[in-house]
């Protein structure tokens, strides 16, 4: 088995991981492509797990499973790109940006210096039923060059979540995310999030996200579903 350790860089609540780098984690170690992956604990902070083929294993206990999904599974209904400007008029009302559950969280936490984590603060696009954020990747980000694969899905996953997080109650954590990338973003380049609303199903929220570059162009999505804690 394979030794993987998740950086403390990369936490969502305080002491355990963004879910969306946990799943991107996965998706990479699957080989990238379309990927479905279920978090089954919270995924520990600077602690050996182990990968066997198909699971995030804590000694005998599963903290997260994935497989590969169809390619081409794109959602038919992806909403329309939001320009770069639409995005930076809705980061101005990111509902984090007063109230946040965990402000320090890599992805979207308002008490992460810019250079360390993603600041992508996702709110309400006008006259749209989407929330969208710019990002601009710091180069800190760079591995071999590049952007891994697992801090697009950490994008990816914030702004999901706000699209729905901000329109009811309680505190959610990531339940299941699928999705690609197929695209890689490039630092210093400004790029696009936005998130939407699918639907609610008791304790469940089901949400969508899609990363594009400033023209438009489409680099990612995933479909979630999100899990009240309280």
């Amino acid at each position: 088995m394979d030794e993987i350790v998740i950086a403390r860089r990369f936490n969502g609540p305080p002491d355990s991981a963004n879910g969306g780098y946990a799943c991107g984690t996965v998706a990479r170690l699957l080989g990238g492509g379309a990927v479905e992956v279920r978090l089954r604990r919270p995924p520990p902070l600077d602690h050996p797990l182990a990968w066997d083929g198909a699971r995030l294993l804590d000694g005998d206990t599963v903290v997260a499973e994935g497989s590969p999904i169809p390619d081409g599974a794109t959602p038919a209904d992806l909403p329309a790109p939001v320009s770069v400007d639409e995005a930076r008029a809705a980061s101005r009302l990111f509902p984090g940006l007063v109230d946040h559950p965990f402000p320090t969280c890599f992805g979207c936490g308002p008490r992460r210096d810019a250079a360390d984590g993603l600041h992508v603060f996702a709110g309400p696009v006008a006259g749209r039923h989407v929330v969208a954020s710019p990002w601009v990747p710091h180069p800190s980000l760079l591995i071999d060059g590049r952007i891994p694969l697992e801090v697009m899905w950490a994008a990816l996953d914030c702004t999901g979540g706000w699209a729905g997080l901000g329109q009811v109650e309680g505190t959610y954590v990531l339940g299941t995310m699928r999705g690609s990338v197929d695209g890689r973003a490039t630092v210093e380049d400004t790029h696009v999030v936005m998130g939407w609303q699918e639907g609610i199903d008791g304790r469940k929220l089901q949400c969508g996200s899609a990363l594009t570059t400033a023209s438009g162009d489409l680099l990612g999505w995933s479909e979630q579903t999100w899990i009240r804690l309280s």
